[in-house]
């Protein structure tokens, strides 16, 4: 703690509540059916797994080579070449979001991230769309990579980490691990149904209309943001529970 701050006295004050912190007993499934702001947490917590997740990254993710292919890259060496600059990327990227996080806040960071991963989709809709009428370009399967690669790096520069952030600090203490639990459940279910539905969209709607639907979902999710989640940049955990306890918005729980 002493490296963290200059003055001993406050550094001695903090080590003190964060172990007075462990002693606190947890309650989250009693305390979600019995206080209303508690559930508003949990729910909020939900909310954010579920825009993480729908964002469509995974299916980039977990499809690289089968979007590729649609994109025009005929060949597994080009596909597995395109697989591994996405994966670099999101490692790269995530870095951006360790500075942005606590220089410019949490909302900000997704606010961006939404809307760069909004662009990308709509725009790698459109140059799918474009193949499948025919077109022979011959930049379009590389700005097809491209988009894909841009929306990686939003995911990753935002709702990856902030999300897990976000959710982490919204949960009152004495329900932290339920809270956390039921996001982190939210979030493989979400999960999971992106990747089983990937293809089945593909095959019914189309490449193209299938990430302008994804475009969209970033772009809904702009709105629920600017809506329901809090700025938490330089706020303690304690007011954070005060606020949310007192009834506060949501979206001002970290004011």
């Amino acid at each position: 703690m002493h490296s963290l701050h200059a003055d001993k006295e406050v550094a001695e004050s903090e080590l003190s509540d964060i172990q007075e912190t462990l002693k606190v007993k947890q309650a989250g499934w009693s305390l979600f059916k019995a206080n209303k702001n508690v559930r508003r947490a949990v729910f909020l917590g939900v909310l954010l797994q579920f825009m993480q997740q729908f964002t469509g990254l995974n299916i980039i993710m977990y499809y690289s080579p089968k979007i590729l292919s649609l994109a025009g890259f005929s060949t597994t060496q080009d596909q597995m070449i395109g697989t591994v600059i996405n994966g670099l990327v999101f490692v790269l990227a995530t870095f951006i979001a360790v500075d942005m996080v606590d220089k410019s806040g949490r909302k900000p960071a997704l606010k961006i991230g939404f809307a760069v991963m909004a662009l990308s989709m709509f725009i790698l809709g459109g140059c799918l769309y474009a193949l499948s009428q025919g077109s022979t370009a011959g930049w379009i399967p590389y700005a097809s990579a491209a988009m894909c690669t841009l929306c990686i790096a939003g995911f990753a520069m935002s709702a990856g980490p902030v999300v897990w952030v976000l959710c982490s600090e919204i949960q009152p203490l004495k329900s932290r691990d339920f809270g956390i639990a039921c996001s982190t459940m939210t979030n493989w279910i979400s999960c999971a149904i992106i990747g089983a539905t990937f293809l089945s969209l593909v095959d019914n709607l189309g490449s193209s209309m299938t990430f302008w639907l994804y475009g969209l979902m970033n772009v809904i999710f702009i709105v629920l943001t600017i809506y329901f989640v809090p700025e938490t940049k330089n706020v303690s955990l304690e007011n954070i529970e005060k606020n949310l306890m007192d009834g506060k918005k949501l979206r001002n729980i970290g004011c």
